[in-house]
């Protein structure tokens, strides 16, 4: 009995080879873009140092410790988990000095400050602690002050590291600085907008301060990672490889 011979398989064309490597290395490219994304999660913990133009809040281009406001003006603080100025949450509610310090009455060799306060949300706060109620102080400083004197005359005790970097307000958070959180920036709370209070005292404070978008210890939160660089490799090593195997077919 004669047995039918099983025909061998056609080759693949080149071209339809080269379509296939050509969606492998797509596919490829997309995986690793997601790694990029999910390496580039992380944030940090810390109070962020906001100026408004009497409608909206804008990321201060310079740290309190030197940033020396007229009378008139408001300084937020916003305590948050964030990756960078671009990612940081606002203060919440409206800049509002009349708000504020409507009830402060200028002064020869005084200038008035508007200062919110805002230490974020549950999400923000570090394990084990809650985050105060926001609210808005006036400060009355002298005409030379900075926004960390500003800040220091009404939301004592503040606390910073070595490296100048504003730590705590009112003694929040009771420890850390700039520390980085895995998972991003947390949920914003549309809620709770700043409580106003009365006329605080005059006071002086230290010149020391600063908030910054990094963590204390110098790390990055946005660049790219080991991972993402592997990732890139293997496919260009593919795709090499696969161009090679094909021009050798067709020789």
């Amino acid at each position: 009995m004669i047995r039918a011979r099983a025909s061998a398989p056609a080759p693949v064309p080149a071209p339809v080879r080269l379509r296939t490597l050509v969606c492998l290395v797509v596919l490829a490219l997309g995986a690793v873009v997601a790694g990029a994304g999910t390496s580039r999660a992380a944030g940090y913990r810390y109070w962020s140092f906001w100026e408004s133009d009497g409608a909206r809040w804008t990321y201060a281009t310079q740290g309190p410790a030197t940033a020396r406001p007229a009378d008139g003006a408001v300084n937020g603080f916003r305590f948050a988990v964030s990756a960078d100025s671009a990612d940081a949450d606002r203060p919440r509610g409206t800049p509002d000095f009349a708000a504020v310090c409507g009830g402060t009455p200028a002064r020869e060799g005084h200038k008035r400050i508007a200062v919110v306060i805002d230490s974020g949300t549950g999400a923000d706060a570090p394990a084990g602690e809650k985050p105060p109620a926001p609210r808005a102080e006036c400060a009355r400083v002298g005409e030379d002050a900075t926004s960390a004197e500003a800040l220091a005359a009404v939301a004592k005790p503040l606390r910073y590291n070595s490296e100048a970097l504003l730590c705590a307000v009112s003694g929040y958070p009771a420890s850390g600085c700039g520390e980085r959180v895995a998972g991003g920036g947390a949920t914003q709370d549309p809620s709770g907008a700043p409580e106003t209070s009365g006329t605080p005292s005059s006071a002086s404070a230290p010149a020391a301060g600063g908030s910054r978008d990094g963590a204390s210890d110098g790390e990055g939160g946005g660049g790219p990672s080991a991972g993402l660089f592997a990732g890139a490799a293997a496919v260009v090593v593919l795709a090499a490889a696969g161009l090679w195997q094909a021009r050798r077919r067709r020789g």
